[in-house]
């Protein structure tokens, strides 16, 4: 099916902006673009440009209070009439005045992003040349806004961020950063590459700054499915990731991916809501619903549908859940990390100046770490160590090792707490949302288990059916995805809290199969019983609500596991969790397109 050409009469129908989601338009979007190079010469000439769009309000340039002044005081005639020449003249000040408060409103929508470049911008000119800009304004009494986080998470305190891997040449506040290694200079690099991409080094690349190797897999991986080729139109990639964010609850992507879709040119009368999307777009929403919190639901009929009905080729419907599954597990990783707002999106600044008892990070302010401890992570070594070298007495029977798993199976039902009152969504955000209530149900509850089966992977799996199923489908992205899914799954520094030389495989699986496990997916050479033994109860409570329930994820949830172990492994647990349940959605819905298609 064609793409549909935006109607004017849709591109021109206002865009009702709610309290956590600011729609700029094209225009103020690309007013910086021109920084995301590595050529010195091109971003000299762009800060000057962008300097001399703010030089009336530096010096004693053309002012909207003065253009005002002239046309209430129009010049008149002798017998007191204003003669035609003063009317053409007010006519033209009039106009004048319309194009000065045009340009000062796009500048006051700039400011917050001067903010931002100026804290996060790779580029040491672009940070100094803003912040220098930014105190030229202040001194004019121009309202300067102010950042309300110092660091990319609520849940991690900035300090511990700062000093993890960054250096005082990348940005200002790493002054008292530890000596930047090999490792650093990676994410140097990386940092330049997001920039360059994105024309910005965005807080989830910042945390996920913690694991290089795994970020560049995810860097490529979300370029070539959103920016690369693909059978889906751009503006469909970007709505398609606005609609996957939107069934938790999560405003950072929401907002990121209404910027990238106002700059692919898609219709901003989209933005009203559900009901004003092309209904090829809109059929869509049944398998986006699913996939986020029943995936096991979905069958060939749901396809059929879509490509019967609705107009959907296969390549294009594969392209579609790609980007689905993707901005779910995403949609865990930023509520599961705390991610903070961005500085230029709406809650991330404020122009308000602060007062005598608030500093930054009043939000959200995070508390200085306890320095870590053996205790509990000697413990856990233990079980580790015990469960590789200790012969097990036996091998159990395939009837003893379904029975493991069924328990702990069962076992996640007592981890979902009534008291846990999921958030009320927000009014902009629901416009995104239909039937706002389906949610994760535990898969141990959904009925009669002959209807629907354990997921078994001997029968299905990611490497001998789904990645190929996908590469045919959608050329490359299955080898891209399998490489990010092997770089979660295997990444080990050979560290776990102070200790160093750790094996940590058991614990790694363990983990990633407890995921599967919530979604019904077993992996039948594999023990579960292990999970009872290396997963304490707080561990296992945080790994449901991420996968499960990411929205109501807290800080409280955040600290209560693995105290003496440090943040980078705690971004690592929400790393599996992020490609876990990413392959779990995938092996569902790609099982399904194969049954359709014999």
């Amino acid at each position: 099916m064609a793409d549909p050409t935006p109607s004017d009469d849709a591109a021109s129908r206002p865009v009702s902006n709610g309290s956590s989601l600011h729609i700029l338009d094209e225009t103020a979007l690309r007013f910086c673009q021109g920084l995301a190079t590595r050529e010195l010469r091109t971003r000299s000439e762009t800060l000057e440009s962008i300097s001399k769009a703010f030089e009336p309000w530096l010096g004693d340039g053309l002012r909207t209070e003065s253009v005002a002044d002239a046309i209430a005081q129009p010049e008149n005639d002798a017998h007191g009439n204003s003669s035609d020449a003063t009317l053409s003249v007010e006519e033209d000040l009039l106009e004048i005045g319309e194009e000065v408060e045009e340009g000062r409103l796009l500048m006051q929508e700039q400011l917050p992003v001067l903010l931002r470049l100026s804290v996060q911008c790779p580029f040491s000119d672009v940070r100094e040349r803003f912040t220098s800009l930014l105190e030229h304004l202040k001194m004019k009494t121009a309202k300067v806004p102010r950042r309300l986080y110092s660091g990319p998470s609520r849940f991690i305190p900035a300090q511990e961020w700062w000093k993890a891997y960054l250096r005082k040449q990348t940005f200002p506040e790493a002054s008292k950063a530890v000596p930047s290694d090999d490792n650093n200079e990676k994410v140097q690099m990386l940092f330049i590459d997001a920039f360059l991409q994105n024309n910005r080094v965005d807080n989830i690349t910042q945390i996920m700054g913690y694991h290089p190797q795994y970020l560049e897999a995810f860097l490529r991986t979300q370029q070539i499915m959103l920016r690369g080729d693909g059978p889906l139109p751009y503006d469909y990639r970007h709505y398609i990731g606005i609609m996957a964010a939107g069934r938790h609850q999560c405003s950072y992507l929401i907002n990121a991916q209404i910027q990238e879709f106002v700059l692919s040119g898609g219709d901003r009368g989209w933005l009203q809501g559900l009901e004003y999307v092309p209904k090829k777009l809109a059929d869509l929403y049944e398998i986006n619903k699913i996939l986020a919190h029943q995936p096991w639901l979905i069958t060939k009929v749901h396809i059929e549908k879509l490509t019967k009905g609705s107009g959907w080729s296969l390549s294009e419907l594969v392209h579609a859940i790609v980007i689905l599954s993707h901005f779910h597990s995403l949609s865990s990783f930023v509520h599961g990390c705390g991610i903070n707002p961005e500085i230029d999106h709406v809650n991330g600044h404020t122009f308000r100046p602060p007062s005598l008892s608030e500093d930054i990070d009043v939000l959200s302010s995070s508390p200085t770490p306890s320095p870590l401890q053996e205790g509990e992570v000697v413990i856990l070594m233990e079980k580790m160590k015990k469960l590789t070298e200790e012969p097990q007495e036996g091998e159990a029977s395939q009837e003893e090792m379904t029975k493991r798993f069924e328990k702990v199976e069962s076992q996640t039902i007592e981890l979902t707490s009534a008291d846990v009152v999921a958030p009320t969504p927000q009014a902009d955000i629901l416009r995104f949302v239909d039937d706002s209530h389906f949610g994760y149900q535990d898969f141990a509850k959904r009925g009669e288990a002959a209807d629907i089966p354990t997921f078994r992977v001997q029968d299905y799996s990611w490497e001998e059916h789904g990645y190929s199923l996908l590469n045919r489908l959608y050329p490359d992205m299955g080898t891209y995805l399998d490489e990010k899914f092997g770089i979660t799954y295997e990444l080990t520094y050979y560290t776990m809290g102070v200790l160093n030389g750790v094996d940590t495989s058991t614990l790694r699986r363990s983990i990633w199969n407890y995921i599967h496990c919530m979604f019904g997916i077993r992996h039948d050479d594999y023990d579960y019983g292990e999970v009872n033994q290396l997963l304490e109860r707080s561990l296992k409570s945080y790994i449901k609500t991420v996968t499960c329930f990411p929205e109501r994820t807290t800080r409280k949830d955040f600290d209560s596991f693995w105290r003496d172990f440090k943040y980078s492994e705690k971004v690592h647990v929400n790393l599996m969790v992020t490609e876990a349940r990413m392959q779990a959605e995938l092996l569902y819905a790609l099982r399904a397109l194969m049954r359709h298609m014999t």
